[in-house]
């Protein structure tokens, strides 16, 4: 059975994660062989991460993380109930 682009996208976090079972891992990396859409979505993926792994957290500055949480507080007023 063929894997189609949008069952691809529903086990992407799996797959990133290692926790794919092998059947569908397998379904996965040969759908990537044949698809470079997915393929670069699921490079994207991986160099995200990376690079949040590598980096280290910044501290914002006590102006910007005041009106930071000012404005997400006012947005979260307004969404609809």
């Amino acid at each position: 059975m063929d894997m189609k682009c949008d069952e691809l996208l529903k086990a992407l976090n799996e797959y990133v994660d290692g926790t794919l079972e092998p059947g569908v891992c397998e379904m996965f990396q040969a759908h990537l062989k044949d698809c470079n859409p997915c393929r670069i979505v699921v490079d994207n993926v991986r160099k995200t991460i990376q690079l949040y792994k590598g980096d280290t957290p910044c501290e914002l500055p006590p102006e910007l993380k005041s009106r930071l949480h000012s404005s997400l507080k006012a947005r979260w007023k307004q969404r609809p109930v």
